[in-house]
């Protein structure tokens, strides 16, 4: 990060208590089960956090020249050997690099997954931003099978007291919701 938005005051909490999804790259970190399906010319990912579902394309299509903003951006892949590798682009504003710190329009993520065994998966994630980065950043992550788990219904709204103001500020609304009347 430019030293200029590292030291700007930081919000103390993200969109994600308003219930909007993290988006790239941070979707792919919850610590919620993940579904991988593998279908012919897409790899679709199906992640309890949010209820989201994340659409991969290995059907040869090329990354947009002017991409749909989108949580996910626009994701295409090629198999190189044993390992997906997955570039994507084309972010809306809600996607931050890290707590209050934007992208630009610029910003790639690639994405290498990998098999290590058949109950592990690491996720190396490189970042590219020439905008707002001085210079790529990589990340690794790894993801364990979990035969037991399941993929949930995960509905942030309901229930939910948590916001975060257009300052940044984060709260909590204390009222106490209204008991609907029985007839």
């Amino acid at each position: 990060m430019r030293a200029a938005a590292a030291r700007a005051p930081q919000p103390e909490d993200n969109s994600t208590a308003n219930c909007l999804p993290p988006g790239m790259p941070g979707i792919m970190n919850q610590p919620y089960p993940m579904e991988f399906l593998l279908t012919p010319g897409k790899v679709t990912i199906v992640i309890e956090a949010y209820t989201q579902v994340r659409h991969i394309y290995t059907d040869g299509r090329p990354l947009p020249a002017d991409p749909d903003p989108k949580f996910f951006g626009t994701s295409v892949a090629r198999w190189e050997g044993d390992t997906l590798v997955a570039e994507t682009v084309g972010f809306n504003d809600h996607v931050q690099l890290a707590r209050g710190v934007p992208h630009s329009d610029k910003m790639k993520i690639v994405e290498r997954f990998r098999l290590t065994d058949p109950d592990t998966m690491i996720i190396e994630t490189t970042i590219t931003d020439p905008v707002v980065l001085t210079a790529p950043y990589t990340t690794s992550s790894t993801l364990r099978r979990h035969r037991n788990w399941t993929v949930s219904e995960y509905i942030c709204e309901e229930n939910n007291r948590n916001y975060v103001d257009p300052a940044g500020k984060a709260g909590i609304n204390l009222t106490v919701p209204a008991t609907p009347k029985k007839d």
